[in-house]
């Protein structure tokens, strides 16, 4: 029974609360069939009072054996006590509380002693404290000890002491502790987790919010910036008009001014003109670019060295000056491979925008180079080949030129020489066709890479032949060359004592990205013939013309060529198929002695077998370039060269818009406080500080300062990257410009104003820093056309929107066109 009455004890979960007197189960077996409970205090114990049935003592008898009964088997206890136990409940007691006079007798010496300690570990919290000490104390309610009560019923009480109900709750607690669920855990982590990604979702939404924010800011910061740009636009027109008109009236009025009106000009014939051109133009500074007449013949000014150099002993004439060419573009090409951006490794390195590479095709090109049929190791292509390149190379060559050049006839293998690269092919022609000394006539500006391939190896130079954004004469676009030109540049030269030998021409341009009509290559060669001059076309950018409104014209397109013999066409996979790794050129000439000069040279710039065997693979294959290749590049070169410029549209940038090459070329001169070639070199190293290489018009031996070539064929990022770049160093030099300005303001005499009956038109100074009585009307008329061809205006602005929006100013146009 007492072993029972401890375990019930040790496991039952008493309520927490107030105080109360709990029954255990087990004595409520016991007393099952009993009537009646007679309940009476005895020295603080709760006696129960029956006598038990004969059958129920047996029983009870049965169950428990003799030696853990407090009394012999034989004797039949008439009271029983039943033992209790003092627990925290919220139920109020259900017994009465002890008498307030009780005593209580402790047990031995030995367990006050044992109490004593328990107490002292209890208080002290220790690890010793929480071991359960078992401690037995017996009152007798006659007064008896224990042990004259030892063959009598044994009562036996559990008194209240001081620390026994703290040590209860202990044993709770850290019973409830070790028998925690996991469930609990489990619910605890999920909430846990569940609160952590709110609060990271918030976070996303909040940052969401600021960069739509900063979107929405930026666009407006664009809207406004183009708001402005128009208005100054405007300004800018309506300053010529106002100065026009003042020159007309100055000369009706019998004036003495020296400025007249063309023969045969009027204003008709005028705004034909101006809606006849295109939309490519440039700034004020256009119109104000000396005469080409003026212009001094410039052949290799790099020949002589810089003051202060000093030749190397060690060197040659020829070596000392390979030694000393440097230009803009080697510098930054050094500097970009020191610093070479890249997203992950290095996101603040130089961004490219200089080097003439597509950089859209890759992936194409990888997955076609790697294909089963390019791979082949013959025993053949790991010897040396025939110098001029392996047959099954030129003949395929010679098939693949006559298709997409649309040659009249079949091409043939015995013309084509395969060289590596399209800059060995400029050094062995320049060589064989001219001796040390001599010259080639060449436009300007052009690819400054043929500079260092004619002069820094057949000692060959260079005759230039200025073009200007200027439309004068027969010209009707910017930097057009034209046969006149071409005839000036030769005479020059002549008059100097300088032999010229041949006439190179870029087609598609580079840097411009002209593309020369028929009309205008037949010009060409025939001058070339009439003058004896070998002809060198570069093609290397045939296959990259992404527009369809534009139309390449292969020299070896015509029916007849002028002067066959003296004509030789050049072309490379490196620009059209998107490898600029793989050094490939070919050269088709007609000239058999050439042929052979070349082929001698060959040794020095061949291509190896195992090249020789994929660049023919890939020529042959002419579905994949036409259906997969031609279709994928031309997209996506259309698509970088709208983003590009309608960047620059956005900040008021002119540029000339070609639809060929991977090229833009800017004008910037607006940028240039003095308009010198120094300024130009500082704008351009402010760029390079900036993280982005251009390249600017000294490299390309450009006649005006202020004019740069960027590259957009690249990825998007890196498009977007760079565009940034560039607006900051644009928007940082315009706002040193305005407060130069704004210190040393224009002085002029004159407002542009027109008398008393016309409307006045205010004058942007920063934009016009000349006066309007230093211009004339044609100069004034050019100048109009540059502004017309640089917007949109004249389809924005109609007639009739100009009426309704401003009928004072439009009334004020129609008299003076009355009186006209």
């Amino acid at each position: 029974m007492k072993l029972e009455y401890r375990r019930i004890k040790d496991n039952s979960k008493a309520p927490r609360g107030g105080r109360t007197w709990k029954f255990y189960e087990v004595m409520d077996r016991v007393l099952t069939s009993r009537p009646a409970l007679a309940y009476g205090s005895l020295s603080g114990s709760m006696m129960a009072q029956q006598v038990l049935q004969g059958s129920m003592v047996e029983s009870y008898h049965h169950q428990f054996a003799s030696s853990a009964l407090p009394f012999g088997h034989s004797q039949h206890p008439e009271l029983m006590e039943i033992k209790c136990e003092e627990v925290n409940s919220d139920d109020h007691s259900l017994t009465p509380e002890p008498p307030q006079a009780m005593s209580y007798q402790q047990g031995s010496p030995e367990e006050q002693e044992m109490e004593r300690a328990f107490l002292e570990r209890a208080q002290n919290d220790s690890p010793i404290s929480r071991v359960e000490i078992p401690i037995e104390t017996s009152v007798s309610p006659s007064g008896f000890s224990e042990p004259n009560m030892a063959n009598s019923s044994r009562i036996q009480n559990v008194v209240p002491r001081p620390g026994f109900s703290a040590l209860h709750r202990l044993r709770k607690k850290r019973k409830g502790q070790r028998m925690r669920d996991p469930l609990d855990d489990l619910l605890l982590k999920t909430l846990t987790s569940q609160r952590a990604m709110e609060e990271r979702f918030l976070q996303m939404e909040e940052r969401r919010f600021q960069r739509d924010l900063d979107v929405e800011e930026r666009r407006m910061q664009l809207e406004q910036r183009r708001f402005e740009l128009e208005r100054e636009h405007e300004f800018r027109m309506f300053n010529v008009f106002a100065q026009m008109l003042s020159i007309l009236k100055q000369s009706h009025s019998g004036s003495s001014s020296t400025v007249a009106m063309p023969q045969g000009l009027d204003f008709s014939q005028a705004l034909s003109e101006i809606e006849g051109m295109g939309g490519r133009g440039s700034s004020l500074q256009e119109m104000r670019v000396r005469p080409l007449a003026k212009k001094r013949v410039d052949m290799h000014s790099f020949c002589n060295p810089p003051s202060g150099f000093q030749r190397s002993p060690y060197l040659s004439a020829r070596g000392n000056f390979a030694n000393i060419f440097q230009g803009s573009t080697e510098e930054g090409y050094k500097a970009y491979h020191a610093d070479k951006y890249d997203e992950d490794k290095n996101p603040n390195g130089i961004i490219n925008f200089g080097t003439s590479e597509n950089k859209l095709c890759f992936d194409l090109m990888s997955k076609r180079l790697t294909q089963a049929d390019m791979n082949l190791m013959d025993p053949s292509l790991l010897q040396y080949p025939d110098w001029k390149g392996h047959l099954f190379l030129r003949e395929e060559v010679a098939r693949f030129l006559t298709y997409y050049c649309k040659a009249p006839a079949p091409l043939k293998a015995e013309n084509v020489i395969v060289l590596n690269g399209c800059g060995s092919l400029f050094s062995a022609l320049a060589t064989v066709l001219c001796d040390p000394g001599e010259a080639v006539l060449i436009a300007t500006p052009f690819y400054g890479g043929i500079t260092q391939s004619v002069f820094l190896y057949g000692n060959v130079k260079l005759v230039y032949v200025y073009l200007d954004s200027k439309i004068t004469g027969t010209s009707t676009r910017p930097f057009q060359l034209t046969v006149e030109k071409l005839e000036k540049a030769l005479q020059d030269a002549r008059a100097e004592g300088v032999t010229v030998r041949a006439l190179i021409l870029l087609n598609p341009q580079n840097p411009l990205g002209d593309i020369y009509s028929l009309s205008e290559l037949r010009d060409y060669l025939e001058f070339a013939k009439r003058h004896e001059l070998h002809v060198i076309v570069d093609e290397i950018y045939m296959l990259s013309v992404f527009d369809e409104s534009s139309t390449f014209h292969s020299v070896l397109s015509m029916d007849r060529l002028p002067d066959p013999q003296r004509t030789h066409v050049m072309w490379g996979i490196t620009k059209d198929f998107a490898v600029s790794g793989i050094r490939f050129g070919t050269l088709y000439t007609e000239n058999q002695d050439v042929v052979n000069a070349v082929a001698s040279l060959c040794y020095f710039h061949g291509v190896c077998g195992p090249v020789q065997h994929k660049v023919a693979q890939l020529l042959r294959d002419r579905d994949w370039i036409n259906q997969v290749y031609l279709r994928a590049n031309h997209a996506r070169l259309k698509a970088a060269h709208t983003y590009v410029t309608d960047e620059l549209k956005t900040l008021g940038v002119p540029f000339l818009n070609r639809n060929a090459g991977f090229f833009v070329w800017i004008d910037f001169r607006k940028y240039l406080k003095t308009g010198t070639f120094e300024e130009e070199l500082l704008l351009w190293k402010r760029f390079l500080d900036n993280k982005v290489l251009l390249s600017c018009g000294k490299a390309f031996e450009c006649s005006e300062p202020g004019w740069f070539r960027i590259i957009f064929a690249d990825k998007t990022h890196r498009l977007q990257l760079g565009m940034q770049r560039i607006r900051k160093v644009l928007e940082e030099r315009e706002q040193e410009i305005l407060a130069e300005e704004k210190e040393q303001p224009c002085q002029s005499d004159q407002d542009g104003k027109a008398d008393s009956t016309d409307e006045v038109i205010l004058v942007s100074r920063h934009q016009d820093p000349t006066c309007a009585s230093s211009s004339s009307l044609g100069d004034l008329i050019g100048l109009l056309q540059q502004q017309m061809r640089s917007s949109d205006w004249l389809q924005k602005n109609t007639a009739e929107q100009f009426a309704q929006e401003k009928p004072e100013i439009y009334d004020v146009f129609s008299k003076l066109v009355g009186k006209q």
